[in-house]
């Protein structure tokens, strides 16, 4: 998976502002995957191949923006529905007439995971429609977090990041970049 990212061009290095807000000397661009449907659906394979049978999800569910495409092609090969949590003033909520309840089973899916903050709205989304968290997947984990649910992390890639306040890149004046989407919207 490292050399599959480092082959397309993913990972970056510069000064970043990550979508949780903290700077990073790294970066991982998950587009440069994403924007190939046969790999997509190679990543997609890698990662149902590591979920555990007894998991048996009815439902993909993943955030948007990062992880609609990745989620769909999950869905797609387990023959499940995909639905994606999106903001709405600000909240993580299901919009688009998408609809979960007690008898949901939701695989989680997630491209790229730092503080998990993305993870834990979608997982809330979830749990307060009723459904049931079975499992979460994600291409690249780069701290290592416990969401309380069995974790299929592609790629565990420890990458530094900081508090602004804490960023050696900021006391230096080097200028940043913010590639991330939770600022577009």
């Amino acid at each position: 998976m490292i050399e599959l990212l480092q082959e397309r061009g993913a990972l970056l290095k510069g000064h970043f502002r990550l979508s949780s807000g903290r700077h990073s000397p790294e970066f991982v661009q998950k587009f440069r995957i994403l924007e190939q449907p046969q790999l997509v659906e190679r990543v997609a394979s890698l990662m149902i191949a590591r979920l555990d049978p007894a998991a048996k999800p009815n439902v993909v569910v993943s955030a948007a923006v990062g992880g609609i495409v990745l989620g769909y092609e999950v869905a797609r090969q387990l023959g499940l529905r995909a639905i994606f949590v999106e903001k709405e003033n600000g909240i993580a909520t299901l919009r688009r007439g998408f609809r979960l309840g007690p008898n949901d089973r939701a695989l989680v899916v997630e491209d790229v995971v730092t503080t998990g903050l993305s993870v834990r709205e979608v997982l809330d989304v979830v749990r307060a429609s009723g459904a049931t968290p079975v499992a979460l997947g994600v291409i690249v984990r780069r701290e290592p977090v416990d969401f309380g649910v069995p974790t299929i992390a592609l790629v565990d890639l420890p990458i530094a990041s900081y508090a602004q306040e804490e960023c050696p890149q900021c006391k230096a004046g080097e200028p940043i970049t913010e590639p991330g989407s939770r600022f577009l919207s």
